[in-house]
């Protein structure tokens, strides 16, 4: 196998020119969620396009009913190679309000922010150009050196991420046999911190519900009709508080059924990490934590369910006051999945419990609104801990091993289309203002991310 120090030396020589490169794609005005920019969006796909064939991927431009998609492939050094499926996106967020940026938001800079830091400005320096780049200069420093790529590399970049990606599963769908592979990387993620890489193993599952309790046939007077007359207003929120026993468990039925316990190893590196109820909720004005008792804020928010009210409503609401009892009353509720939760059994547990609450003369209806399972990555993965030890020889300091709170889509399309486990590394950084104006990279996110690729390429093909 190549000496990788060879390619690691031609990284670091190719980053003036990689830099140039990049900055010829962030020109692209790719905003996806915008009809006016739809030529931009095929302008980036066939940028890329264009790239990846110089450097010896046979690619091409793949037409959707939105924006297209770029799918490329390249041999590894042998035929037995593992198979790598690579996942970015080239299109972007709106630049609005366009007022508040410092520079033209198309036109891409280096700046000195000053303690021996620079970094990249522009729309989708961070999110998520400058990432999926970092991959692609790794093929291309490899290749330079090497004549050939460690692994079988598919690429797939998408150009509707930020605009809810309608093409992207009848995509997967038609074009499953061509696009599955050994496993997936995907890098629109983020690092723990500037010094420590990052792999999240795990990403909650959600799961969506409205429910819409009816009464009476209209509006009541509260004079005439209070203490009589059911009140849905009563009934929902006695129910939503049901929830939740004293000690922050969910008290549906089969609530916990497919929930591991976090491995104690992991737990233990969680808490070397410094985040303390103080310091992870004063950021929002809070200090207590909720939810389950005796559970560290990290293990709360990656590595445990929950049921959530995002919004309940119902009777007067506007100015001034009317003494009613209201006919309807709604509430939107999500739950957050572990394990191997399911969707379904989650929803119908639900309706299930909501229905026992409802008085005989009463009525319920639900609207659903979403379900995905969620996504797991073994602890102990051969994959991870190949691409962790690469991390670790590259960053200042060992890399983390988290959980993410939100869903990825693409990750569960990917496992449940595709059969694929996919291995999520980024190089953000939470202060990168993605989807803000003036979104940055670290100069050395987008260096040590070309860097790491190598890295990971080369242990994954060990």
């Amino acid at each position: 196998m190549t000496d990788i120090n060879q390619v690691l030396a031609r990284a670091d020589q190719n980053l003036p020119s990689s830099l140039d490169k990049l900055f010829e794609l962030l020109r692209i005005e790719s905003i996806s969620t915008d009809p006016a920019y739809k030529a931009e969006c095929r302008k980036a796909a066939e940028w890329l396009v264009a790239y990846l064939e110089g450097l010896g991927f046979t690619a091409s431009v793949r037409d959707t009913p939105g924006h297209p998609m770029v799918v490329a492939h390249h041999a590894g050094v042998s035929t037995d190679a593992p198979h790598v499926l690579f996942y970015g996106h080239y299109d972007v967020q709106p630049v609005d309000p366009v007022e508040l940026w410092e520079n033209d938001p198309f036109e891409p800079s280096i700046k000195d922010v000053g303690e021996g830091r620079k970094i990249l400005t522009g729309r989708g320096t961070s999110d998520d150009k400058g990432q999926l780049m970092t991959f692609v200069e790794a093929c291309r420093s490899y290749k330079e050196i090497n004549g050939a790529l460690p692994c079988r590399i598919t690429i797939l970049f998408e150009g509707e991420e930020e605009s809810g990606s309608p093409s992207l599963k009848p995509f997967l769908e038609a074009n499953a046999t061509e696009l599955k592979a050994d496993y997936a990387l995907v890098c629109d993620t983020g690092m723990w911190d500037r010094d420590t890489p990052a792999i999240a193993a795990a990403l909650r599952g959600l799961v969506g519900e409205e429910v819409v309790v009816t009464a009476a046939d209209r509006d009541l007077h509260s004079g005439l009709f209070g203490g009589a007359a059911a009140n849905p207003i009563h009934i929902l929120v006695e129910a939503l508080a049901g929830l939740h026993d004293e000690t922050g468990r969910i008290t549906l039925d089969g609530f916990y059924d497919g929930v591991e316990e976090t491995p104690d190893n992991i737990k233990a590196s969680w808490e070397t990490l410094g985040k303390t109820a103080e310091s992870f909720l004063g950021e929002v004005g809070l200090s207590i934590p909720s939810g389950e008792k005796g559970r560290s804020v990290l293990e709360l928010t990656w590595a445990r369910p929950t049921a959530e009210i995002n919004g309940i409503w119902g009777g007067y609401t506007g100015e001034g006051f009317k003494t009613v009892i209201a006919a309807k009353a709604s509430a939107k509720v999500s739950f957050r999945l572990v394990g191997t939760q399911d969707p379904d059994a989650i929803r119908k547990a639900f309706r299930s419990y909501i229905n026992s609450k409802i008085p005989a003369d009463c009525s319920v209806e639900f609207h659903p609104h979403g379900g995905s399972p969620a996504i797991h990555l073994s602890y102990d993965s051969p994959v991870l801990t190949k691409a962790k030890t690469a991390l670790s020889d590259e960053w200042p300091k060992p890399a983390i091993v988290i959980g993410m709170g939100g869903s990825i889509p693409i990750v569960g399309d990917f496992q449940k289309m595709l059969g694929m486990e996919s291995l999520l590394v980024g190089f953000g950084l939470s202060d990168d203002r993605i989807h803000s104006p003036n979104e940055k990279y670290e100069l050395v996110s987008y260096h040590k991310g070309i860097r790491s690729w190598v890295r990971i390429l080369q242990a994954l093909a060990a």
